[in-house]
């Protein structure tokens, strides 16, 4: 017993620490997930922040730097027109980052580029771009490298193109284009949710350590609940245990011993009798009062077994199986040598047993059955089976028998299974941690 009350706060302390490191452990799961759906989302941000930055820079060149230097020498294809917003576009616009810039005008024609080899030259996609885009609107686009218009930029693999619409002399409409390196945008983006990654994630980081110790603390709540749970199961057990005894005692030294001293005058009266039918009179009245006081240890039994704690679960058993034999049914009792158990599971294994065979004697009109007790590994395991007429396994469930015993089994950490079909007996197991 000392043993088994020195294992149950180990393994309580076990269970503690087990259930602060798997909320420790989902917290930082949760963790995982929130900073990578935020880092996620982050980057999204970032990187549409970092085009719309694009689209501005890209108004500012073509309304603010280049729409102010077009003449209509320039749309003729004048070189000098070209030398002049030639030095405009490389003082104000070409970088490191925007590395070509293009002129449409309404036919598809190449007024100008930075790239002169493009000028002069026709293609429809440029007219198609003037004519969708409208007035006022700005658009932004991963470039299509693979068109012939584009095929000087191929060297620099992945670009982002911007283009909006401009006045050129006399309002005629031109699209003005710049071509931005997408890894410049990327970086951009990056360094946008690189700013905030940490505060959100410390943020997260914070949430969780500030939860822990609260979870640490609501699980030693629980835990000590749980324990004051158990030791006022215990003392009900304990008390009801001793209360048992108390009616035991004062039943057997008071009821019992009175009946007794009855029979033995009523036994001696009719000797001395001289009336025969008086004297049968007092016999009977012997014989049941001997009968009663049989009933009444029978009872004491029931409520407490003497030498269920003294001499083990073994002796106990076959004691409590002894007057089913009188009723015409054959009981075996099978347990194991030496088994030491603690009292309480002694005490519930034992009522189901006393359960079980009253039912037995009582409703089963069986002629056989066994009663075996086993251990495996860290469990301990009752079986009462007999070869009765049984009943179908919902007849059972509001047996009031056999719900308080559900109830002892899953108090005391394990569990109680009925197995019973009509004419082919029933099968009682109760198991529970040893």
């Amino acid at each position: 017993m000392q043993a088994g009350g020195r294992d149950r706060p180990a393994a309580s302390g076990r269970d503690f620490r087990r259930v602060v490191l798997r909320y420790a452990l989902s917290g930082v799961a949760a963790l995982i997930l929130l900073g990578a759906a935020g880092v996620y989302l982050l980057q999204h941000v970032g990187r549409d922040e970092a085009i719309r930055n694009a689209r501005e820079n890209a108004e500012l060149a073509g309304r603010g730097i280049v729409e102010p230097a077009l003449t209509p020498a320039l749309l003729r294809g004048d070189a000098a027109a070209i030398e002049r917003v030639d030095r405009v576009v490389r003082r104000g616009i070409l970088r490191s980052r925007i590395v070509r810039v293009k002129i449409w005008d309404a036919s598809g024609r190449v007024v100008y580029s930075d790239e002169h080899r493009l000028i002069g030259s026709r293609y429809a996609s440029g007219a198609a771009e003037l004519h969708e885009l409208g007035v006022g609107r700005t658009a932004a686009e991963v470039s299509d490298l693979s068109r012939p218009e584009n095929r000087f930029e191929r060297r620099f693999d992945k670009l982002l193109e911007v283009y909006l619409v401009i006045r050129g002399p006399h309002g005629a409409p031109l699209l003005f284009e710049t071509y931005d390196r997408y890894s410049s945008v990327a970086a951009s983006g990056r360094k946008l949710w690189l700013a905030f990654a940490p505060a959100i994630l410390g943020t997260l980081a914070l949430l969780w350590l500030v939860q822990l110790p609260l979870a640490w603390r609501g699980a030693r709540q629980l835990r000590e609940h749980q324990a004051q749970r158990e030791l006022l199961l215990q003392r009900a057990i304990e008390s009801s245990e001793l209360e048992r005894r108390r009616i035991a005692r004062d039943l057997h030294d008071g009821a019992v011993q009175d009946l007794a001293g009855v029979s033995y005058n009523l036994t001696a009266a009719a000797q001395e009798m001289p009336n025969a039918e008086a004297a049968a009179t007092l016999r009977d009245g012997a014989q049941a009062t001997r009968r009663t006081i049989r009933e009444l240890r029978s009872l004491l039994v029931d409520i407490y077994p003497p030498d269920l704690h003294r001499t083990g679960l073994g002796p106990a058993l076959r004691d409590l199986v002894a007057p089913l034999g009188p009723r015409g049914i054959e009981a075996s009792v099978d347990v194991p040598d030496h088994l030491t158990l603690r009292a309480e599971l002694e005490t519930l294994l034992y009522r189901c047993a006393q359960e079980a065979l009253r039912n037995v004697a009582k409703h089963s009109g069986a002629g056989h059955v066994h009663v075996a007790v086993e251990t495996n590994g860290d469990r301990a395991r009752l079986v009462v089976t007999d070869d009765g007429r049984g009943f179908d396994g919902a007849a059972g469930d509001g047996h009031l028998g056999l719900r308080v015993l559900t109830d002892l089994a899953h108090e005391a950490g394990g569990e109680l299974k009925l197995d019973s079909r009509p004419q082919a007996g029933t099968r009682v197991c109760i198991e529970a941690p040893l």
